[in-house]
């Protein structure tokens, strides 16, 4: 009887593969599912586009591209594809007056970095709002090719992070540095004639120095510069209530020189 009943199946489901009246209704019904999907993800994607891009647009003032533009812009495709009606390109104008390309194409190193900064404010607020969103961001040199009010603004956006998720920032500007609740300094150096790397938490007069040392040097101004910058770092925020932090910055130290006591 299970044989009998197999051989029904089977003949049953070969009998279904060659109706081409019912194939071509079962496309048409998934296509139609699809489609209807598809056109509810582009409209909360046009949505997030344009919030998006009103606030990446507006970080970017502050990040030295004053004047410019970042679009999210969705790009339709001409057949049907499994993430859905069309791609989605980012576009960016460094500066006033420029129009908007691919960000791969236009963006400098220090622009990417810059970018990527805003758009990780940006998209970890909202994340934030909707009771979601990353624990934790790693930021690796991010700040490369920045410096003067700048860094001082990136510095700012990091700490400001630090009050929702951990942030983890690798850098060499010390305005940065300055901004973490930890300050951690990576050095290397030979041992043995093998390259070893240690790491080290700074607190105290120790912070200091090393606050100086990013600066340029160890010398008495360069000392009350490093102090004044931790203490302009601690300081709270006008727009902003004061409440703990959880960013942590990782300096590195030139090469072949020991962690101090």
């Amino acid at each position: 009887m299970a044989s009998h009943h197999g051989l029904d199946v089977a003949d049953h489901a070969l009998d279904a593969a060659t109706d081409v009246a019912a194939l071509e209704l079962a496309i048409a019904q998934a296509e139609q599912a699809w489609r209807d999907e598809a056109t509810r993800l582009s409209a909360a994607r046009s949505n997030a586009a344009r919030q998006l891009g009103d606030a990446v647009t507006q970080a970017m003032q502050g990040l030295g591209m004053v004047g410019g533009l970042f679009q999210v812009c969705l790009l339709p495709q001409a057949e049907p594809q499994s993430f859905g009606l069309e791609n989605v390109e980012f576009q960016v104008a460094g500066h006033a007056g420029a129009s908007p390309r691919a960000l791969a194409k236009v963006a400098s190193g220090g622009e990417l970095s810059r970018l990527a900064l805003a758009i990780a404010v940006t998209t970890a607020r909202a994340g934030t709002a909707a009771g979601g969103g990353a624990g934790t961001l790693i930021f690796d040199e991010i700040d490369a090719g920045i410096g003067g009010t700048v860094g001082d603004t990136v510095g700012a956006l990091m700490k400001q992070l630090g009050q929702t998720v951990q942030v983890l920032a690798v850098t060499h500007l010390a305005q940065v540095a300055a901004c973490g609740d930890q300050h951690w300094v990576v050095r290397k150096h030979q041992v043995d004639g093998r390259a070893e790397s240690t790491l080290q938490r700074v607190v105290g007069e120790s912070r200091v120095a090393e606050i100086a040392r990013m600066l340029g040097g160890e010398r008495l101004s360069g000392t009350a510069h490093a102090q004044a910058l931790l203490q302009g770092a601690a300081a709270p925020s006008a727009d902003k209530p004061p409440g703990p932090s959880k960013s942590t910055k990782a300096t590195k130290a030139p090469s072949g020189r020991r962690a101090r006591p």
